[in-house]
């Protein structure tokens, strides 16, 4: 798709991911695990400023440009925008916003949501084992080619699923908690940024912040479950 087309269309393009066994690690926390990930929809691109806008309305990035990722923008403001393209192609929602701010999954939607920890390590890797899926100049915006700001998405190598910016250009929020017991509400973001070095862009790198925090080097991508 021309990036041209990508800001006329205004939906995300959707790729599948096939099942599979993801063996996860968090350093901090010295922890090692195994996911089974299921089959799943995923965006190719990053949502886009121009989506975004077309879907609740605002503009929050700092930086301008249709064909940008969006920045600034927080895990509600996240939910926000996969309820409302969920209601505007038909589907059910999938995020349950309470007034006192907690937010639940409906287990019965087909609409779009945020990819969880594991989804996103999985489909990130695509296959491969190291730290990452290839040469980080081919395959990311980071400090070192960035020129200091995002980039217009797809323009870089996507990786074997053919999903682009996975590394670097902006963080992507997850669903998941990052561990409630020391941080409480705190939630996952994953991929690293346009400002990161090269230590910054791991498949592995895994940070966390409240979920109304905004900064200018993180967006997200959308999912939908598989029935």
């Amino acid at each position: 798709m021309l990036l041209g087309e990508l800001s006329s269309t205004l939906i995300p393009e959707m790729v599948t991911i096939p099942a599979g066994v993801l063996l996860q690690k968090d350093d901090r926390k010295r922890e090692r695990w195994t996911a089974q990930v299921q089959s799943f929809d995923t965006s190719k691109y990053l949502v886009t400023q121009a989506l975004y806008a077309s879907v609740l309305d605002e503009r929050p990035s700092q930086f301008t440009g249709d064909d940008l990722p969006v920045d600034s923008v927080s895990w509600f403001d996240a939910v926000r925008f996969c309820n409302g393209l969920s209601e505007r192609y038909g589907l059910k929602p999938y995020y349950l916003e309470h007034g006192d701010g907690l937010v639940d999954r409906c287990a019965i939607s087909d609409g779009y949501r945020l990819l969880t920890d594991a989804e996103w390590e999985y489909a990130c890797r695509a296959g491969s084992q190291g730290p990452r899926y290839g040469a980080l100049e081919d395959i990311g915006w980071f400090a070192e080619n960035s020129a200091g700001t995002p980039q217009a998405v797809g323009c870089k190598e996507p990786n074997e699923f053919g999903l682009y910016d996975m590394l670097g250009n902006v963080w992507e929020w997850c669903w998941d908690l990052y561990d409630p017991a020391v941080y409480g509400e705190y939630r996952v973001f994953k991929g690293g940024g346009w400002a990161d070095d090269e230590r910054g862009c791991l498949v592995t790198n895994r940070r966390r912040s409240h979920p109304t925090f905004r900064v200018e080097d993180l967006g997200f991508r959308v999912a939908r479950s598989i029935k």
